[in-house]
């Protein structure tokens, strides 16, 4: 037996590979760079973990020493790049209860925890490192890791690398620097979602030439959902399929919106029914979304109502119907969503609830999140100017001279998350007490551009319309639109 399936056997207890993982695993080894495009819960971690634990245990069986001072040598590590800091504590608590050297590195950790890793690290332990890319804006980490040999870099969502997808973050378009700075070491990029045009950007921004990087492309069909729309014209409508489908479908289920205010009405109406059910959404506190989840995880039959916050680390085999009660804004995460139905390969039933009204929301939100180039200018000399009446008074001082009297926009909160994940401000964002670090990106000052993604983003709006109004087969909507032979 090879010592891959060996760690296959004894720490994953998988007596085989699924699709195409033995390729994509073999490939990592021998050292070429792959993308993987892979479904929900199909198992696309163990595609970088194996490699990296494979990778640690042939330097020590070759001798390389491990001793608790700064090796001689610099020993092996894997860095794994993930924008979810939610999920690095759950990836590495299972990877050390396999007896894995693991660990993640993120701004939950307190500054003393933080430095004993950092340490760690340096003398040449764990064999696997979580970590977000805004990690790498820190010269002290940057210290920690010269001193290993970097001998592969994971890219999980790798989608966010791209401003073409639908979930970008900045600090991801300087991988490709951060994987030079790193040696150019084997580079694997993972997502469950990605376009051809994402793909090839992917790619792009990565550093890495066309020609050397093998795609893996698992498709995206489930057999085993069923996916349907259904036509509706008022919330009563919505509610009255919300409570028919849980009655008629045993099992776990999770119903989306996209406003924080609707969930709770549909939460109220669901009470005053007696019909249990747990709610969740990016406002609660982080201890009480925690306990939600593991809740849901952990015990039989749960309904949730939730925003799109919920679902990164919801690993569930069984959850039999995921109802959308609003229109999603793109068909990627449409299908991420749907994708947390049926893991285990039994029958489950997604339906999407579309109201006309739902449009000019998804429109409201999108340009919320697409502020153009004047208003970050507007915000940064707010930022800059009035720094000590923003720190004693608050975004609700700062809201009311940047929106006047539209109080309900929400364009500063997007302004201020940008400025943060660019390094533009430091500090916090709730309560808002931040320090100006630097000058606005030409990113963010680019007319042309913004526009641009303002328009990718009506697009995205656009083909998920098309999506609910089509009368084919849906599931050959979204190969075609995937690019799915």
């Amino acid at each position: 037996m090879s010592l891959s399936s060996d760690i296959l056997f004894n720490l994953f207890g998988h007596h085989g590979y699924r699709g195409s993982q033995k390729k994509i695993i073999e490939r990592v080894l021998s050292g070429g760079h792959s993308l993987i495009i892979m479904p929900t819960g199909m198992g696309k971690s163990l595609c970088y973990q194996l490699p990296a634990i494979v990778l640690a245990e042939r330097s020590r069986l070759d001798g390389m020493p491990m001793e608790t001072t700064l090796p001689p040598v610099r020993t092996p590590l894997t860095l794994v790049i993930s924008p979810l800091i939610a999920l690095m504590k759950d990836q590495v608590d299972a990877l050390v209860e396999k007896g894995v050297d693991a660990t993640f590195i993120n701004s939950s950790l307190q500054r003393s925890e933080r430095v004993l890793r950092y340490q760690q690290i340096a003398l040449g332990h764990f064999d696997l490192v979580y970590v977000t890319p805004e990690r790498f804006r820190k010269s002290d980490f940057w210290e920690v890791v010269a001193k290993r040999e970097i001998v592969l870099l994971a890219v999980d969502e790798a989608h966010c690398i791209s401003e073409w997808g639908h979930d970008f973050r900045p600090d991801y378009t300087r991988v490709g620097e951060i994987r030079h700075r790193l040696g150019n070491p084997t580079t694997i990029a993972l997502t469950a979602t990605a376009t051809p045009e994402v793909q090839v950007d992917i790619i792009k921004q990565l550093n890495l030439e066309p020609e050397t990087v093998e795609l893996f492309h698992e498709g995206i069909d489930r057999p085993n959902l069923e996916l349907n729309v259904e036509q509706v014209w008022d919330d009563d409508a919505k509610y009255e399929t919300i409570v028919r489908v849980r009655k008629n479908i045993e099992g776990s289920g999770i119903v989306y919106f996209t406003l924080i205010r609707k969930l709770m009405e549909f939460s109220d109406r669901l009470w005053a029914d007696k019909i249990p059910h747990l709610i969740y959404h990016g406002d609660l506190p982080r201890s009480r979304r925690k306990s939600l989840q593991e809740s849901f995880m952990s015990e039989p039959g749960h309904l949730v109502l939730a925003t799109n916050a919920f679902g990164m680390g919801v690993d569930k085999e069984d959850i039999r119907y995921v109802l959308h009660a609003d229109l999603p804004g793109s068909l990627e995460s449409y299908y991420q969503e749907i994708g947390r139905a049926g893991r285990d390969g039994k029958f489950s039933q997604c339906v999407l609830l579309y109201d006309e009204r739902d449009l000019a929301t998804q429109m409201e939100f999108m340009n919320w999140s697409n502020p153009d180039a004047g208003f970050y200018q507007r915000v940064y000399d707010f930022l800059k100017n009035e720094a000590e009446k923003i720190n004693a008074f608050g975004i609700d001082w700062l809201r009311e001279r940047i929106h006047y009297k539209q109080k309900h926009d929400r364009r500063l909160e997007t302004a201020l998350a940008m400025m943060d994940r660019w390094g533009v401000i430091e500090g916090t964002l709730q309560p808002l007490k931040v320090k100006v670090m630097s000058e606005l990106p030409e990113h963010l000052k680019d007319h042309a551009g913004l526009a641009d993604k303002l328009k990718r983003d009506q697009s995205k709006l656009l083909t998920m319309l098309q999506y609910v109004k089509h009368q084919g087969d849906r599931k050959q909507y979204i190969h075609d639109y995937f690019g799915i032979n």
